[in-house]
C-alpha cells in the first residue's frame, strides 16, 4: 500500500523529473531510428536501470527496462484498466480477500523454463519481500500459491482495490525461477518478454541493447526487431540526440525544451500525472494553531492566483485544478476545480473571521531549484497577512523534514495515483505518507473504508464524497496538474499511459 513508501521512493515518484539534476551522458550515434515495422526502436530514458532483477524492479521511468524482458500477470490499458495477459481471467471471493487467476499454459521463459502458477506465486512473494521501493504495494498479500499448474491464488490480509493495478506493474513481473539466485541476476534478466538483453552490446549505465525474442508467445506485440534504451538524463543530451537523429523518442526531462524538439520535427505527447501546490499539513493546529482553522486554509486557497502561477512557473504547460484526484478517477468533480477562485478580499475576510486579521508567521521549506514558485507563494500569502519564512534545502532533506514532520505546510509536487484507494492511502488517510501529522478524521476514515470494502458503486460514491470533503476542508491548495511530455519522430505513434511516467512499451509503434 502506498502509505508505506520510503523516503527514497518518494524522491522518485513525488518530484518526478521536475527537480532532477543529473550529469550528461554520450548518446548513441550508431543506431537508426527507423519507424518502419521490423526496424529499430531507440528510446531515450532519463535514468539507468537500478537492477534487472524482477523482484527488486523499479517502475515509472525504469519501466521500459522491465517491459522489454518481462511479462506481467496483467496488462494495463492506457487509462489504467487491468486487461488479461499472462493471467487470462480472474475473480475474487465474496469479501475480496482471495484473488484466483487462471494463467496461460503456452508461455516459456527465454531459458526454456515453462511459466506456471507455482512460478507466478514465487514471483509475487519475492517482489513483496524484495528491495524494490514499490515492494510495499504488495504489503496486503498474505500468501500466494498454485492451486494447480495454471491456477494462481493470492490471499490478502485485507481487501486491496489497487492489487490488479500493481500486478500490471512491477508487482506482477515474471522472472524464470532459474534466475532467482543467479549471480548475474541484477545484470542479466531472464523473462518471457518480447526482447532479450544483449549483454555483449550493452554498456551498463549508458546504453542497453535488446534483440527480438524469436519464441515470444505474443508476436503481435513485438513492433520492432531491435530495441535500444539510451540514457539521456538532461535537456542538453536529449536535444542533441534529437537533432542528431539518434533517437526515436524520449521522455522529456525539461519541459522548456519541448518547443525545440517540436521544431526538429518531433511530436509531443503530453500527460498530466502529478499535481503541484501547497500541502496544508497541520490540520489540527498542533505546530501552528492558525493552520488548524479551516477558514485559514480556505483563505490560502483563495489567495493564490492559479492561472498566473501556471503561466509563470510552468509556461502554461498544465491545467489549473483545485483537487488532487486525476480526471480519470471516479472521485473527480470538475466543479471542484473552480471552488476557490482567486479572491484576495475573500481571503482576508476569512482570515478575519478565523481570528487572524493581523496575520501570522508560517515556516516552510524552500526546495533548491524552486525559487520562482516559492517567491510567488510568499507574495500571495503576504498579501493576506501571512508572513512566510523559508529555510532552503535540497530535495532529499526537504522530504525528510516534511515527513518528520517539521513544517506545518509546504509547496510540493505529488503523483495522482490511478485508483482512489492508492491516492487516499498516500496523501489523505490517517497513516498516509503525506499526512505526516496523522490527522484523524472520522469522515475520511468512513469514506476510505467504503472505498476499500464496498462494491464498485459504493466505492465510487465514497471516492467522490472524500474528494469533496477534502476540498471543502482545504486540506491542500492545488495549483495545477503538471504537464509532462514524451516526444517521438514522424514515423512513430505513441499512446501515453495515464498512470505511468513513461509510455508502456507496447504502445510505442511504427506508423502504419
Amino acid at each position: 500500500m502506498r502509505a508505506k513508501k520510503t523516503a527514497a521512493s518518494i524522491t522518485v515518484t513525488a518530484m518526478a523529473l521536475a527537480l532532477a539534476a543529473c550529469g550528461g551522458s554520450s548518446s548513441d550515434s550508431s543506431g537508426s531510428s527507423s519507424g518502419g515495422s521490423g526496424g529499430s526502436l531507440i528510446l531515450g530514458v532519463v535514468v539507468p536501470a537500478s537492477t534487472q532483477a524482477a523482484a527488486d524492479a523499479r517502475w515509472a521511468n525504469e519501466s521500459p527496462y522491465m517491459q522489454a524482458v518481462y511479462d506481467s500477470l496483467v496488462h494495463l490499458s492506457p487509462d489504467g484498466e487491468p486487461q488479461p495477459w499472462l493471467a487470462t481471467k480472474w475473480s475474487y471471493n465474496k469479501d475480496n480477500t482471495v484473488l484466483t487467476m487462471k494463467l496461460r499454459d503456452d508461455v516459456k521463459f527465454t531459458d526454456g523454463t515453462p511459466f506456471t502458477a507455482d512460478v507466478a506465486a514465487q514471483n509475487v512473494l519475492r517482489f513483496r519481500d524484495g528491495t524494490s521501493p514499490n515492494a510495499a504495494n504488495l504489503a496486503a498479500v498474505k500468501d500466494a500459491k498454485a492451486v494447480d499448474p495454471q491456477t494462481l491464488q493470492i490471499t490478502l490480509k485485507a481487501p486491496d482495490p489497487a492489487l490488479l493495478v500493481y500486478l500490471g506493474q512491477n508487482g506482477g513481473l515474471q522472472e524464470s525461477p532459474k534466475a532467482f539466485d543467479a549471480g548475474d541476476a541484477k545484470t542479466k534478466p531472464v523473462g518471457s518478454g518480447p526482447y532479450i538483453l544483449d549483454t555483449s552490446k550493452t554498456v551498463v549505465g549508458s546504453k542497453y541493447v535488446y534483440t527480438k525474442n524469436p519464441d515470444y508467445w505474443a508476436p503481435d506485440e513485438q513492433h520492432y526487431d531491435n530495441l535500444t534504451l539510451t540514457v539521456l538524463p538532461d535537456a542538453q543530451t536529449q536535444t542533441n540526440a534529437i537533432r542528431g537523429g539518434q533517437v526515436t523518442g524520449l521522455n522529456v526531462a525539461d519541459q522548456s525544451s519541448v518547443d525545440q524538439m517540436e521544431q526538429a520535427g518531433f511530436t509531443a505527447y503530453p500527460h498530466e500525472l502529478d499535481w503541484t501546490g501547497l500541502l496544508l499539513l497541520d490540520r489540527d493546529g498542533t505546530m501552528n494553531p492558525a493552520m488548524g482553522e479551516v477558514k485559514v486554509r480556505q483563505a490560502i486557497n483563495y489567495a493564490i492566483d492559479r492561472d498566473a502561477m501556471l503561466k509563470a512557473v510552468a509556461k502554461g504547460r498544465g491545467t489549473v485544478t483545485g483537487q488532487i484526484f486525476p480526471t480519470t478517477s471516479p472521485a473527480y468533480d470538475e466543479a471542484l476545480d473552480t471552488q476557490y477562485p482567486f479572491d484576495p478580499e475573500k481571503a482576508k475576510q476569512l482570515m478575519s473571521e478565523a481570528g487572524y486579521a493581523d496575520g501570522f508567521d508560517l515556516d516552510m521549506p524552500l526546495i533548491a531549484g524552486t525559487t520562482v514558485v516559492n517567491d510567488l507563494v510568499k507574495q500571495y500569502l503576504g498579501d493576506i497577512g501571512i508572513t512566510v519564512n523559508y529555510t532552503q534545502m535540497p530535495i532529499n532533506d526537504a522530504i525528510t523534514a516534511i515527513l518528520a514532520p517539521k513544517y506545518a505546510a509546504s509547496w510540493f509536487q505529488l503523483q495522482m495515483d490511478p485508483t482512489a484507494y492508492q491516492l487516499g492511502n498516500f496523501q489523505i488517510a490517517e497513516n498516509a505518507t503525506f499526512n505526516p501529522f496523522h490527522v484523524a478524521d472520522p469522515t475520511v476514515a468512513k469514506d476510505m473504508s467504503t472505498i476499500q470494502n464496498g462494491d464498485e458503486a459504493a466505492a465510487d460514491k465514497a471516492a467522490a464524497d472524500l474528494n469533496k470533503y477534502v476540498v471543502d476542508q482545504a486540506w491542500f491548495d492545488p495549483f495545477y496538474r503538471v504537464q509532462g511530455n514524451f516526444v517521438a519522430d514522424k514515423n512513430t505513434d505513441v499512446v501515453q499511459q495515464s498512470d505511468n511516467a513513461y509510455p508502456y512499451l507496447w504502445n510505442i509503434q511504427p506508423k502504419a
